[in-house]
C-alpha cells in the first residue's frame, strides 16, 4: 500500500467512525422526544446479544464426549453468580471467562 492509500483509509476510518457517533445526535437532538421503537431496542437489544453469545458459545459443546461440558456450565454458573451478586457486566464477563480458562487449562 503507498503511503495516499494509506493516508486515504485512515482518512475514511476516521470519518465513519465521526459518522457513526456523532449521528445518532443531529438524528434525536435533545428537543424531540426518542422514538418508541429506538427505546425498545435500547431495552432488549442487549439481552438479546448476550442470549446470542450465549448459544453460539455452546453450540458445539458435546455432552457425550470429553469433559461434558462441565467446564461451560460451572463458568456460566459463575458468570450468573457474580452478575447477580454484584451487578457489574465487565466483572461478570470478566470472572466467568476466568473461570472457564481456569477449569479448562488445569482441571479438564
Amino acid at each position: 500500500m503507498t503511503i495516499s492509500q494509506q493516508i486515504i483509509t485512515i482518512g475514511l476510518c476516521v470519518g465513519a467512525t465521526m459518522l457513526t457517533r456523532f449521528l445518532p445526535f443531529i438524528i434525536f437532538n435533545e428537543n424531540r422526544k426518542t422514538p418508541e421503537f429506538i427505546q425498545y431496542i435500547g431495552k432488549y437489544l442487549p439481552a438479546a446479544v448476550f442470549g446470542m453469545l450465549v448459544i453460539y458459545s455452546l453450540k458445539n459443546v458435546n455432552i457425550l464426549q470429553g469433559s461434558h461440558g462441565i467446564p461451560e456450565i460451572i463458568s456460566i454458573a459463575v458468570t450468573i453468580v457474580l452478575h447477580l451478586w454484584k451487578r457489574q457486566m465487565l466483572i461478570s464477563i470478566a470472572g466467568g471467562t476466568v473461570c472457564y480458562m481456569f477449569l479448562l487449562h488445569f482441571l479438564f
